[in-house]
């Protein structure tokens, strides 16, 4: 009988050392799989990913292809490219024969020029856990068979060429936490509920249209819908903080859409440390505290180009990064926010083209050099936070008198 020793031993190098050419250990499907996928796709000149992609005989893939790791005789993970800056990615198109890949947990496209439509095989990959397709020029729709991929985390279709609606089913998926689909010509309206527990969405720059869910997960961190046509109140957005579960959101972008009304007071949330709403029709004022919310260093909030007014509450007088300019906001600045500048917590505060009518600086208080302030174009005759002021703002200092008499109930400038 042999040396347990000795078995153990010859196990650990079983391990180790790659199988001889006569026996490889991936199963026959798989390497059939493999095949296919050579086959439609193409190194582009400078990209090296295929050289390793040797179907003699003396090449297992399981232990000699760039890109592929296996487990138990069946490929796990495909990697298509290298992800190399210098690497100009692959061509060709996607081959359907990846969906007999049945044990594939994760499949993921480096960038480069593969076109064509997204298999709608893959939905019967049903171990998926990530699927990453990014920045290539794949076509046609979002298969809705991927609603079948029931155990999948991260579904990344990002930077491509699709069209066509998002299948609602995608947003019931049960594990999903990850959606990115930004930068396609996707249209359409979203559900009126994302039951999935997602921590990051992520669908800027398409086409879609209508407003926002009205019940989003309590325990979404990350929510983009820039640049898109979008259109309504944030009624949606109420759902976040009603309840006894607190909003988790720490980023919000709805910049550059057709959204109305008034903004929710749950928004100025020292939590959310990143809010960008510029360029829609919001109205209304800006939140009511009597002090400054407890905004920390890299806040950022964008108002800009809407049609907020009123009189502006010192409760963004600590927003690190705080875009106020283009709207009907009226009255003195705050003396907080003047402290704020001059403290250097506030690194830049536009508020341009409006209708203020006084930023009360006090004798012998200066600026510091890493602060933009632009005043400009508003209700009052100053030199102050004019030198700070982006190349857009426009060279008038302030507002024609009729203007201001208008929006401030006064026939006189200050």
């Amino acid at each position: 009988m042999a040396n347990p020793r000795t078995l153990l031993l010859l196990f650990l190098l079983h391990l180790l050392v790659p199988p001889s050419p006569s026996h490889l250990t991936i199963s026959r499907p798989d390497l059939a799989a493999l095949a296919s996928v050579k086959n439609s796709l193409t190194d582009i000149p400078g990209t090296l990913f295929f050289s390793t992609w040797n179907f003699s005989s003396s090449h297992d893939p399981c232990y000699c292809f760039s890109g592929v790791t296996c487990s138990f005789n069946r490929v796990t993970t495909l990697t298509l490219g290298t992800g190399l800056s210098g690497s100009p990615g692959l061509s060709g198109s996607l081959s359907p024969s990846i969906s007999n890949l049945a044990r594939l947990t994760q499949l993921i496209l480096y960038p480069g020029f593969v076109t064509g439509p997204i298999p709608p095989q893959l939905g019967r990959l049903s171990n998926l856990r990530v699927l990453s397709l990014t920045n290539n020029r794949l076509t046609g729709p979002i298969p809705a068979s991927l609603s079948s991929l029931r155990k999948l985390h991260t579904l990344d279709l990002s930077n491509n060429q699709l069209t066509g609606s998002i299948p609602p089913s995608i947003f019931s998926l049960p594990e999903l936490k990850v959606l990115i689909l930004a930068s396609n010509s996707l249209s359409g309206k979203l559900p009126w509920r994302l039951s999935a527990e997602l921590l990051h969405l992520d669908l800027r720059s398409n086409k879609l249209t209508g407003g926002l869910p009205l019940e989003l997960p309590s325990s979404i961190r990350y929510l983009s819908v820039s640049n898109n046509n979008m259109w309504g109140p944030l009624n949606g957005l109420l759902s976040l903080s009603s309840g006894s579960e607190v909003s988790e959101l720490v980023y919000l972008d709805l910049s550059m859409n057709q959204f109305s009304g008034t903004i929710p007071s749950s928004l100025f949330n020292p939590t959310l440390t990143s809010l960008f709403l510029q360029r829609n029709n919001f109205s209304g004022g800006l939140p009511t505290s009597p002090s400054p919310v407890a905004y920390g260093e890299g806040s950022i909030v964008d108002l800009s180009h809407n049609l907020i007014g009123g009189e502006i509450t010192p409760a963004l007088a600590r927003v690190e990064s705080l875009f106020l300019n283009n709207n009907h906001l009226i009255g003195n600045v705050p003396p907080e926010y003047v402290k704020s500048v001059c403290r250097g917590s506030t690194r830049t505060l536009y508020l341009q083209h409006n209708f203020i009518t006084g930023f009360p600086l006090e004798d012998g208080l200066s600026l510091p050099a890493t602060v933009a302030l632009c005043l400009s174009y508003n209700c009052m005759a100053t030199s102050v936070g004019l030198a700070g002021c982006p190349a857009g703002a426009g060279g008038s200092s302030s507002r024609p008198a009729s203007q201001c008499a208008v929006f401030n109930n006064e026939s006189t400038v200050h």
